[in-house]
């Protein structure tokens, strides 16, 4: 059979006399665990063609159409929620009615759906659904506690109580009411099991469980196998980035979300853009702007940027159900961000806005911030003051349900607010206000629900320790660049930035400032190798300092 896409070698035998039928239940259950659940539904469908009684390829269908970890009950619209738990039900229902056919463990995770989906009308909280499938997931577990696909739908049940949630941040302690111990063990108990670490839907989850944690490098080793395993599973194929980033293993967040926009790609030509895997693809480009940013690379993330554009038509934002532009639009606004993390200032003055002021709000509200912050920079502030009232003007234009994955459009131009405000009074020579105003928006940037890449795509202490260093507090900035590169103690992991070329500017100016010989030179090793891969010069922690523009280079 001619597929055009290579999905490793993972199967999964089950009950069905037909070949075609196995082939194909394989490649959904693959893209299940690469969270294409179209496709896989797809395959599935391919599966119970070549054998109507195939009960397991039913419930890969009913599996792969309801709710998952990026996508629950909650983030549907009305329209949405009651197809999916139509289509979910159906499938179901067909799976149960050919439950005789299979085996044991098949059997228990077909009856186990019922719980899942327990009628095929939506109710207003179908939270109790999912806490109800994943109770029964756990008896199915006890029952056949080496079967390596009922623990992942069992961690997948347990993980989608609590989405984005499996650890309290600030206290690196498990998040309350999470299952994340549960979880755990059963995960690190399959990876050491005979074939545990070539299992997409293991490794995958235990990327997913472990990102939040104090020690994601826990991970490394599950990522390391799983960005191979399945090659054109674009999501698997990036899933690693999600440690990586945290390790300060930028290179890797780079090269790899490459490879998986070329996997993606594949599927964008045959299938287009309408569809809800369009986010996997803009989240693989994200990655390659925000792991670029921290090597200093411009034109990997401008090239990303302008491939995130390429593949995003206007008319895919003008569908209202699913609500694509609350999905997608606030992926379109990097571009300023580019710019403003090389100084490019002028440039950013040039940026034209979007024609669509609604659609892309978010895109104009960040042009406006970007173009605010470039006039200060230059130290035009009576312009720059101007442009801060259109900005606020379009930031109150962007609606709640504007979403950058987990994090609100309107949460992020927040930042941007306190970010302008202090800049602004520190080019009017306020000090006092404007660092007041730049340690509220690290505040504001560290407060932001947990997300890879994170929500705002500078670290705001960037800034802060820049200006800090430039009014001649070393040691106060030194200590900011600390918190950044994750040498000082407090900051929650997910908030550090190992090895980042900026914060190592940063912190190289601030010891040689104070005279500090004595880990300079370690330090100036971290800065040559990370300054040999950046290809614009360096020369501060953020463009807004005088010593970069001084000596900075634009396009």
């Amino acid at each position: 059979m001619d597929y055009p896409y290579d999905l490793g070698r993972f199967s999964r035998v089950v009950t069905t006399d037909s070949a075609e039928a196995q082939i194909w239940f394989d490649r959904g259950l693959n893209w299940i665990y690469g969270f294409n659940h179209k496709e896989a539904i797809a395959c599935f469908k391919r599966a119970t063609a070549a054998d109507p009684s195939f009960a397991m390829a039913h419930w890969g269908h009913a599996y792969a159409a309801g709710p998952n970890y990026n996508m629950p009950w909650v983030l549907y619209d009305s329209k949405g929620r009651a197809e999916a738990l139509a289509e979910a039900y159906d499938a179901t229902q067909a799976a149960l009615a050919n439950v005789g056919t299979a085996s044991a463990p098949e059997a228990a995770l077909i009856i186990a759906l019922s719980a899942r989906y327990p009628q095929r009308d939506p109710v207003e909280d179908m939270a109790p659904w999912d806490k109800s499938f994943a109770d029964g997931m756990r008896s199915v577990q006890a029952s056949f506690p080496d079967d390596a696909e009922i623990a992942t739908i069992f961690v997948d049940a347990l993980m989608n109580l609590t989405p984005w949630a499996m650890w309290d941040l600030p206290s690196g302690a498990i998040a309350s009411g999470a299952a994340t111990a549960e979880a755990r063990a059963v995960l690190e108990r399959h990876m050491a099991l005979p074939g545990g670490m070539v299992h997409p839907g293991i490794l995958h989850l235990y990327v997913h469980l472990m990102e939040m944690s104090p020690f994601p490098e826990k991970a490394l080793k599950a990522g390391d196998v799983l960005r191979t395993l399945v090659p054109d599973a674009g999501h698997l194929v990036h899933m690693p980035s999600h440690i990586d980033v945290l390790c300060g293993h930028y290179e890797n967040v780079v090269r790899w979300n490459e490879r998986a926009i070329e996997a993606d790609l594949k599927y964008y030509e045959a299938e287009g853009a309408f569809n809800i895997y369009t986010g996997y693809r803009q989240h693989n480009y994200h990655f390659v702007i925000y792991g670029a940013l921290f090597l200093g690379q411009f034109e990997p993330a401008m090239e990303a940027v302008r491939g995130m554009d390429e593949t995003t038509p206007d008319a895919l934002l003008e569908i209202t159900s699913p609500p694509m532009a609350d999905f997608f639009e606030a992926y379109l606004s990097m571009e300023p961000h580019v710019l403003i993390r090389f100084g490019m200032w002028e440039e950013i003055l040039k940026l034209p806005l979007p024609e669509d002021h609604e659609i892309r709000c978010t895109k104009v509200a960040m042009i406006e911030y970007a173009k605010a912050l470039a006039l200060s920079a230059l130290g035009r502030v009576p312009e720059a003051e101007a442009q801060h009232k259109v900005f606020i003007a379009a930031k109150a234009r962007v609606p709640e349900s504007r979403l950058l994955h987990n994090v609100r459009a309107i949460d992020l131009l927040e930042i941007a607010t306190a970010m302008l405000d202090g800049e602004l009074s520190y080019r009017k020579g306020d000090y006092v206000s404007a660092f007041a105003r730049l340690r509220d928006a690290v505040a504001l940037d560290d407060a932001l629900p947990y997300d890879e890449p994170w929500g705002w795509m500078q670290p705001t202490r960037h800034a802060l320790g820049a200006l800090l260093l430039e009014q001649g507090h070393a040691a106060e900035a030194e200590e900011v660049f600390r918190q950044d590169l994750g040498l000082a103690p407090g900051l929650p992991r997910a908030c550090q930035h190992p090895d980042n070329v900026w914060a190592l500017r940063g912190l190289h100016d601030c010891l040689a400032a104070q005279s500090k010989t004595q880990e300079l030179a370690h330090v100036r090793l971290r800065l040559d190798l990370a300054e040999a891969r950046a290809d614009r010069p360096v020369t501060a922690a953020c463009g807004c300092a005088q010593v970069a523009m001084r000596t900075g280079r634009s396009i």
